[in-house]
């Protein structure tokens, strides 16, 4: 799936594409350079109040799912929402069962 990004940008999307919200993801390049022109239309100062009023109505017309802000960070083995390591890529639940096997490289499970 291309989403108008560098290779870097790609990949990146690419490996956490299990750990976000898919039906919010594919809208949000989509939209992306449409809401920064609007928002930066509505904090101008400069621009006559109807003009920005107008950006504003415009801004609520383009859909919520094209937010970034709206995609939310899963557990890549349950899908919990909550409790997400971004360096590990999952929950804390599934982080310490896995830690206290020993099945994650570097991650020492503290005991004193």
């Amino acid at each position: 799936m291309d989403f108008g990004r560098s290779e870097r940008g790609q990949l990146y999307l690419d490996r956490l594409q299990g750990f976000m919200d898919e039906h919010v993801l594919p809208a949000e390049p989509v939209y992306a350079a449409q809401r920064a022109e609007l928002r930066a239309i509505v904090r101008d100062r400069s621009r006559e109040p109807e003009e920005r009023f107008e950006a504003t109505l415009a801004l609520a017309k383009l859909p919520r799912n094209g937010a970034r802000t709206r995609v939310r960070n899963r557990c890549a083995l349950t899908g919990r929402p909550r409790g997400f390591h971004r360096k590990f890529g999952m929950s804390r639940i599934a982080l310490r069962e896995l830690g206290s096997t020993g099945q994650i490289p570097g991650l020492v499970k503290a005991s004193w």
